[in-house]
Formats: structure tokens, sequence, C-alpha cells
């Protein structure tokens, strides 16, 4: 019977299944929209997933060389359109689509991306007031991180010229746009931060489209820009849209301009403002120097100092009055302690031993040096000390008898 029909291996059977698919130009290079599920982004780069609709299901993998360039991150549940070509999988005898690009149906991958690191940073606490550094009164150097080429620079150049022509200006050229610009930004404002005497960070570019504003909505940018130690106003250049570096920054411009017009005061309005604080600082001390001298005037006209050695010599008197009081009461306090004294002398005398000694009487003690109460804490043969008023004996005892000394 096998003489008849040719016999394939399973290889064989996977290869023409691949050659006939290469041989179709339908599957070449076609878009394909569906729902994403299933996705893992492996360790190696690559994305495995699978797009699906209400009926059916098609394996997907998207190479790491290829998916560098997608600008958000995908989620199981989001409409996708994915542009690529079918092939066949010789190993796993599967066919799937070899995905070259990937956009959002229905929205922008740019928009998206933004939306994304929005959410992303807005819950880690990066766009909080509380993070948001003051900015310095009078900044005396500044820094513009832009391109040199651009007219971003000379708009803010020329206001801070006008405005505090004093400023000194330092320029760190940086990339604005492009795939280099988030990393070369990022640079640019660590370079400045590890400076001396810089005491503002202005980042400009004059504004774009979405696509060229793309390093300013990136996760580089927004974190350079959070840590820096030094106040940041953002100048991308756009009136009505955000970009991610806006929210993190300590301050938002809507144009170059007014970023300089922010960063600085109006030199001559500033003179003005000194000028009256100077006008009013005088004013107030005349009004000080007239108030100090109608005191004084008052001062030498007053009685008391007209009359000056008469209230001194009352005052002395008064003086006297109270030393004599003080005295009277000192004596009458000593003598009463010293009657409280004689007193406690007469009872402490009372209970002291060596008077009832002195009558003649005496105590015992053991060799222990123990005062001895009772004949029952002795012994026959027992050597004890007794203590007079006027001296001691040493004794033994040779016979003990109990009894009261009240017993007849």
């Amino acid at each position: 019977m096998h003489n008849r029909e040719p016999v394939y291996t399973v290889s064989e059977v996977n290869r023409i299944i691949k050659e006939l698919i290469h041989g179709d130009p339908r599957l070449h290079g076609l878009w394909v929209a569906g729902e994403l599920s299933n996705f893992k982004h492996h360790r190696s780069g690559h994305m495995y997933f699978t797009i699906k609709d209400s009926s059916a299901t098609l394996r997907c993998v998207f190479f790491r060389r290829d998916n560098l360039r997608c600008r958000f991150q995908p989620v199981d549940g989001m409409e996708l359109l994915l542009y690529g070509t079918i092939s066949v999988y010789e190993p796993g005898g599967v066919y799937q689509l070899y995905v070259s690009e990937m956009e959002p149906a229905g929205v922008g991958s740019l928009y998206l991306a933004f939306e994304q690191l929005k959410k992303k940073l807005e819950e880690e606490g990066l766009f909080r007031e509380e993070h948001k550094k003051k900015l310095p009164r009078l900044p005396r150097r500044i820094a513009v991180i832009t391109s040199p080429t651009g007219a971003a620079l000379q708009d803010i150049l020329t206001t801070i010229r006008q405005r505090f022509p004093h400023t000194q200006i330092l320029v760190v050229e940086s990339l604005m746009q492009g795939s280099g610009a988030p990393d070369d930004i990022a640079r640019a404002i660590e370079l400045v931060n590890a400076m001396a005497g810089i005491n503002l960070i202005i980042v400009a570019r004059g504004g774009g489209s979405l696509e060229d504003l793309a390093p300013f909505n990136t996760e580089t940018v927004a974190r350079a820009i959070f840590n820096s130690r030094l106040p940041v106003i953002s100048a991308i250049g756009h009136e009505t849209d955000f970009t991610i570096a806006d929210f993190v920054a300590d301050l938002r411009a809507a144009t170059p301009t007014a970023a300089a017009t922010a960063a600085l005061p109006q030199y001559d309005e500033l003179t003005r403002q000194i000028d009256g604080l100077v006008e009013r600082s005088a004013q107030a001390l005349q009004q000080r120097l007239m108030q100090e001298k109608q005191l004084l005037d008052y001062t030498v006209t007053a009685r008391f100092y007209r009359r000056p050695l008469e209230r001194v010599r009352r005052y002395r008197e008064q003086r006297a009055k109270l030393d004599e009081r003080l005295r009277r009461s000192a004596l009458r306090c000593f003598k009463l302690k010293g009657l409280q004294l004689a007193a406690l002398g007469d009872r402490l005398e009372g209970a002291s031993p060596l008077k009832l000694m002195a009558r003649g009487y005496s105590y015992c003690q053991d060799e222990e040096g123990n005062v001895v109460r009772s004949v029952g804490e002795l012994k026959v043969g027992q050597r004890l000390l007794l203590r007079f008023r006027d001296g001691s004996a040493r004794c033994r005892t040779e016979e003990l008898e109990e009894g009261s000394l009240l017993d007849p």
C-alpha cells in the first residue's frame, strides 16, 4: 500500500505548509485587529500573546528587536492593530503572526503611552504639590537646558536682558527631540545639579508636534526633573497641552518667554519697590524720632525730675523704717525659736539612757555586742559585759533564775 503513496515526515509536512503560506501574498504585510490576551513579556525581551475576536484566536510573537519601538505597554483586554506576516513555527507545527508593529485601536500609541506613564507617576506621588521646590526670589545664575540653535534660547536671553540684565546665564546644550533626547536631557539636568552657584534650571524648547515633544513624555526625563535638587521650570513651548515634564516640574511655563518672566522680576519695577521701601523706612524713622523726642521732653519737665533730691530723701526714710521693722521681726523670730529649742532639749535629755544609768541602772551585752533583754537569752557559763555610767565589767553567769522583779 505504501509503495503507491509517498510517506512524509512531520518536519516535511510543516515545511510544505510553511511554503504554501509564504506563497500567499495576502499573508505578507497585513494588518490584523483584535483583542489582546495571554500576554507574556519574556525575560529575553520577546513578547508572546494571542489576538482574538468573538469566534477565533491567532497566536502572535513580537520579537525584541521590533518591540523596542513600541511606545506603550500592552495589557490584556486592549484592542490592538497589529502589522506583520503569517508564518509557520516548524518545530511546533503552528502558524502565527510575526508582529513588526503594534498600535492601539482607536487611539494613538503616543497618547496611550502618555496616559500610562502619567497614571504610573501620579500614583507614585511625583506630581504632588508638597514635592514642588520654591523658586528663588532673585536667582543670580540660571542654567538653560535647550538646543543652542533653537528660537527658545533667543527668546529667553532677550527676555532676561530686558527684565534683569545682571543675571548670569549658563547655556547647557542638549538634544530636544529624537530617540537620544531623553538621556541627553537627563544628563544635562544631572550635570547642572553637580555645579556650584546655580540657583535655577529652565528646560526649554520651542514647541512642536506630539511626536516632537515625545522626549518630555518619558520616564527618564520625568525622574531627572523630580530628583533635581535645584528648582526646575519646564518651558516646552505649547500653550494648551501638557507634557509629563510639566506635571513633575516645580513650575510650568507655557513658553520660553513666560519661563524667563516667571524666573526674574522686572528690574525697573524692583527698583521702584526698593525706592518705596527706602522712603517708607525714612518716614518710619522720622516718626520714631519724633515720638522719642516727645517722651524726652515729657521726662525733663516731669515733677519727679524737677526735685530729685527730695524724692531720694523720702526713699531713704522709707528704707530706714523697713530696716527697723525687719530687725525687730528677726529678733522676735530668734527668741521664739530659742524657746522651742530649749523645750526640745529638755525632752531629749529626759529620754537619754545616760540619765537613767546615773540613777544606778546598767545594761548587759553578750560577746557579740547584742543587748540581753531576757534571762531566757542566757546560758550558764556564758561571758557577759555589764555597761555602767562610768565604765564596764566583764563577768560569767554561774546560775540562772527566772521570775519577774515584782514577784515576792
